[in-house]
């Protein structure tokens, strides 16, 4: 007869047992819903892909055009071979046999595949862009024979860009998205292909367009029996924008006659329409079309020469006698001088102490304003910046556009720096002395602008004060017709006084037409105004003491800013030419732009292409080392 410690024994082990088939049924409820509910779609889609396949159809990007509907960037279509997991017995096997077939190596097949191995299996991988023919053809044969019956080719719309990577930068390229790009956009998923940088990066949501999809039913084997379902991709937005495709062309050739790196941007000063915009050396875009190899993609970061850098918009630089412009419309505009104010130069001025040269040994003896910006007398804009002061030359320096960002529609842009004396004072918690305003007044110092912000400085001139916002995006297509897109507002506004804004115009006419360094540049009957400018690499001093010691191109700058006609501008910019060692030496490029930009405009033929030539002799040059004051001789703080 059972004890009652038996029966007690007995119901313990009965609840424990209860509890435990509670547990179990309540594991097995809470994965049933889990596989049922929770991950329904996820299942649903692998069963219908046991018998059907759901292809993707990807959508062509938008084609890019230049204002007058010259294509500039399109589509063509190319071959991607993948594999598709999810119907491969033997993925090592399928690994090995497709590296063999394509020819390329085992070990970068293996690591695409181990990238996407945590992606559902249906979804296909893949493993070559643009394949040749030659390789489509080998895998189509093998599939045929069952050998790699999960492995997919399919056509696929790809970016085509100029051949001889005309306006690569601000094109831009294409790739693959990447782990970021995917967690910011919760429209993007992995494999999409989205822009990375340019044109193709600012207008990416209006470029991409809309995949479609291909439902095919698919044997055991996955060969395709026949379609149920196809839904067409929707081409991405068409886009008209600033550029002129021949004023584009004529920069980037004069760049390649002289052998010259360097950018330029040249913009209508009425509205900021960008014409042309060129960053030298570039890359090609269509190496990243179809996915860059780790080889080619190791030689741009290592280059020297740093291609992928976009110098109109990255690139940094003293301004050199450019500089000048900013300083008299400051003295100007503020009252200090008038056009007829004069300074006699004897080839220094002395300025707390010390003895501030001129580039001409001589002088250029009694000048106005607008003889001083012909002759470009240093001895004249040390006086008068001397007198304006570092921050109303900083007011105005940042009124025509320098020191800050242009607001352009391209990624990754700059500010330059002009300063003042609240930002030595965060910076270095030192004043700013009036000895150190003496050589910023001619761009030297701690002055750095970048080729766009010049542009919009050189375009504010032109058109009176208003410093417009330089845009490529001027109309889009998305099927219905083209539609204009906005005009972007100014940055700002400074109507500077008529007279003062003519002197500034005749000083710069008289540079190109006159005595001045920019002969290069003239046009009869166009009545260019411009100014050059050589902007220091390194000291002399310092220049000697690296020679031997760096394999670094010492040589100086050369920048030239423009515009035309000089009484009613319809185009500006600047052309900046790296090492090319004195300003005058940008100026023919200039007018080879000018001269197809007035050509075409006018109906007539265009300008030949210019040939390869060797620099000209340089001219008597604006040129001249300064340095930042010394402690004894700066002057009293501001």
């Amino acid at each position: 007869m059972a004890t009652h410690e038996d029966r007690r024994r007995v119901g313990i082990r009965l609840s424990v047992l209860q509890s435990l088939i509670t547990v179990v049924f309540s594991c097995l409820a809470v994965s049933f819903w889990v596989l049922q509910v929770v991950q329904h779609a996820k299942f649903e889609e692998i069963a219908e892909n046991n018998h059907q396949r759901t292809l993707a159809l990807r959508a062509p990007r938008g084609v890019l055009f230049d204002r007058d509907g010259v294509v500039l960037v399109e589509n063509r279509h190319s071959y991607s071979i993948s594999i598709v997991r999810e119907h491969t017995k033997d993925l090592d096997r399928t690994v090995r046999l497709l590296a063999s077939v394509l020819r390329i190596d085992e070990p970068r097949v293996r690591e695409i595949v181990d990238r996407h191995r945590r992606e559902p299996s249906y979804r296909p991988i893949t493993i070559l862009q643009d394949a040749t023919l030659a390789q489509v053809a080998a895998v189509t044969a093998r599939r045929l024979d069952f050998e790699l019956p999960d492995v997919v080719v399919e056509e696929v719309p790809t970016r085509r860009y100029p051949t001889d990577a005309m306006a690569a930068h601000l094109f831009g390229y294409v790739g693959e998205v990447n782990e970021t790009q995917v967690a910011q956009d919760d429209e993007l998923q992995r494999g999409d292909i989205v822009g990375q940088s340019g044109i193709e990066k600012t207008y990416n949501a209006l470029l991409m367009g809309e995949d479609g999809a291909r439902r095919v039913v698919v044997n055991s084997v996955g060969r395709e029996i026949r379609t149920l379902e196809e839904i067409e991709p929707t081409e991405g937005r068409q886009l008209r924008l600033t550029i002129d495709a021949d004023v584009q062309r004529s920069i980037e050739e004069g760049f390649r006659a002289f052998g010259y790196k360097g950018a330029a941007v040249v913009m209508d000063p009425r509205n900021g329409e960008v014409l042309a915009f060129t960053s030298l050396p570039a890359y090609d875009p269509n190496a990243f079309a179809s996915g860059i190899d780790r080889a080619t993609w190791a030689a741009l970061n290592t280059d020297e020469f740093r291609p992928l850098t976009d110098r109109a918009l990255q690139g940094r630089y003293s301004p050199g006698s450019t500089f000048k412009m900013t300083v008299a419309s400051a003295a100007l505009e503020e009252g200090v001088i008038t056009p007829d104010f004069k300074v006699h130069c004897t080839g220094a001025g002395v300025f707390y102490g010390r003895a501030f040269k001129c580039w001409k040994r001589g002088g250029h003896g009694t000048v106005d304003l607008r003889h001083a910006i012909e002759q470009s007398c240093n001895v004249y804009f040390y006086t008068v910046g001397n007198m304006v002061g570092i921050d109303r030359i900083n007011k105005w320096a940042t009124l025509l556009g320098l020191g800050v960002k242009s607001g352009i529609d391209l990624p990754n842009e700059v500010a330059g720096l002009v300063p003042s004396t609240e930002w030595k004072r965060q910076h270095t918690g030192e004043k700013w002395y009036a000895g150190e305003t003496i050589s910023v007044s001619i761009g030297q110092g701690q002055v750095s602008v970048t080729p766009i912000s010049m542009a919009v400085m050189i375009s504010t001139i032109a058109n009176g004060g208003t410093r417009v916002t330089p845009h490529l995006l001027r109309a889009a297509d998305d099927g219905t017709g083209w539609k204009d897109v906005p005009t972007p507002a100014p940055q700002s506004a400074a109507a500077m006084k008529p007279e003062n804004l003519q002197a500034i115009r005749d000083g710069l006419w008289l540079v190109v037409n006159g005595a001045g360094t920019g002969g290069r540049a003239r046009l009869p009957g166009y009545d260019v105004a411009g100014k050059t400018g050589t902007a220091q690499v390194i000291s002399l001093e310092g220049g000697r003491a690296a020679a031997g010691k760096t394999g670094r191109d010492l040589r100086d700058h050369g920048w030239f800013v423009f515009f035309a006609p000089r009484d009613n501008p319809q185009i500006a910019g600047v052309v900046f030419a790296e090492h090319a060692e004195h300003g005058a030496s940008a100026a023919p490029i200039a007018k080879h732009a000018l001269e197809t930009f007035f050509a075409k405009r006018e109906g007539r033929p265009l300008p030949p292409p210019l040939k390869p030539q060797t620099p000209p002799p340089p001219p008597r040059e604006e040129r001249v080392v300064t340095e930042n004051a010394s402690p004894a001789t700066r002057g009293p703080a501001q």
